[in-house]
C-alpha cells in the first residue's frame, strides 16, 4: 500500500443549502428577465459590505508527513465583488507559503512544510463590497449571439482546453437543446439550459469527496451543486461553446450565510466569462465569489494535495458578517 494519499479533497464537497438558494433565487428574480427577452430594467440597490471567516482543518490521528498542499482560497480576478481585504493563513507554523498565479490567472498559494504535523487549519478572511450588477449588461460579438456559432481560430486555439467535448452520451445528447435553421438567441438558450437542469435534477448535499459523471448524474436525477455545475459544462461544450468549472462562495447576505459552491462559466465574444448556475438556474452575479476556474474541476479544487497514510479527520466553518 502506498504511505501517501491525496488529502481528502474537501474543496470539492461544496453546495449551497437548498434554502440559500431559494432565498438567492427570489432576490435575483428581477435580473432573470422572462426568455427570450433579455431587456428588463435593473432594479436600484444598495452595495453591501461584507466581512467572511473560512477556517478548515484536517486533524491526524498521528504526527504525519505533508507534501506540499495547493490552496485555492483567495478570490478570482474576475469576481463581481470589489475585495477590500484578503488575508491567508495556515498552521501550524512550521511551513513556508507561497503564492502564484495558475494558467489560467487563478491565484493559489502553495504551502511546503517542515516536519511532521498533528493538523493543518487553514484560514481565509476577507472583506468585500457587494456591487450590485446587472449580469445581462453585454452586447455579444455579431456571429456569437446566434447560436450555433463557431469562434476565430485564433480564440479557437486559446480556449481550446474549455471546448475539449467528451463523448456524447445518450443522457446528455437528450439534455442538449435541438439545432435550429437560422440559430437561436446564444444567451436564452444557454440559460434555458441551465434552468432545465435546476429542474430537473434535485439538488443535494454530498460531504463525500469526488465529482459524479454527467450521465451518473442525468441517471440519478440528482447532484450536488459541482455535480450539476460538471454536468453543465459538457453539456456546454457539446454545443461547442467553450465551458470550465469554477468554485467559489454563495453569499446570503439576507441571512449572514455563505457556503462553498460550484458552477459553470462559458467564454461568449463580446462578454468573456459569463457564469451560469444549473443549482438556481441563474446566471452568476454579485452574490457569486469565484476562487478557481478551470478547464478541470480537479485543478480548481480550494485544497489539494497529499500526506502520508493515515486516519483523517474533517471540519470547515464559514462566517459571513456585515462589515
Amino acid at each position: 500500500m502506498s504511505l501517501w494519499r491525496r488529502v481528502p479533497v474537501n474543496g470539492l464537497c461544496l453546495g449551497g443549502s437548498a434554502a440559500m438558494l431559494r432565498r438567492l433565487a427570489s432576490r435575483s428574480s428581477d435580473l432573470a428577465p422572462p426568455l427570450p427577452c433579455l431587456k428588463r430594467p435593473e432594479p436600484a440597490r444598495m452595495a453591501s459590505a461584507v466581512t467572511l471567516t473560512h477556517v478548515t482543518t484536517y486533524r491526524y490521528d498521528r504526527p504525519v508527513l505533508l507534501g506540499p498542499q495547493t490552496i485555492r482560497l483567495s478570490p478570482a480576478p474576475h469576481a463581481a465583488a470589489r475585495i477590500l481585504r484578503h488575508v491567508l493563513s495556515v498552521e501550524p507554523g512550521n511551513h513556508r507559503l507561497f503564492h502564484r498565479r495558475d494558467p489560467q490567472g487563478n491565484p493559489e498559494a502553495r504551502a511546503v512544510f517542515d516536519g511532521r504535523v498533528e493538523h493543518f487549519t487553514i484560514t481565509a478572511r476577507l472583506e468585500a463590497e457587494l456591487q450590485p450588477m446587472n449580469p445581462f449588461a453585454f452586447i455579444l460579438e455579431d456571429g456569437a449571439d446566434r447560436w450555433p456559432f463557431t469562434y476565430d481560430p485564433l480564440l479557437a486555439a486559446e480556449l481550446s482546453p474549455n471546448l475539449r467535448a467528451a463523448p456524447l452520451t445518450a443522457g446528455l445528447a437528450a439534455l442538449l437543446p435541438q439545432r435550429c435553421e437560422g440559430g437561436e438567441d446564444t444567451i436564452p438558450t444557454l440559460l434555458a439550459l441551465a434552468r432545465r437542469v435546476a429542474g430537473e435534477i434535485a439538488y443535494i448535499r454530498r460531504d463525500e469527496p469526488g465529482i459524479w459523471e454527467p450521465e451518473e448524474v442525468i441517471s440519478r436525477a440528482q447532484g450536488s451543486c459541482r455535480d450539476t455545475g460538471w454536468l453543465l459544462v459538457h453539456a456546454f461544450r457539446a454545443m461547442g461553446i467553450a465551458a470550465r468549472f469554477c468554485s467559489g462562495y454563495l453569499l446570503d447576505t439576507n441571512e449572514n450565510t455563505a457556503e462553498l459552491h460550484a458552477w459553470a462559466e462559458t467564454f461568449l465574444p463580446g462578454a468573456g466569462w459569463v457564469g451560469f448556475d444549473p443549482t438556481s438556474g441563474l446566471l452568476a452575479a454579485e452574490f457569486h465569489l469565484p476562487l478557481s476556474a478551470a478547464s478541470d474541476p480537479r485543478l480548481a479544487a480550494p485544497v489539494s494535495g497529499t500526506h502520508e497514510a493515515c486516519g483523517v479527520t474533517f471540519s470547515a466553518s464559514l462566517k459571513l458578517e456585515a462589515a
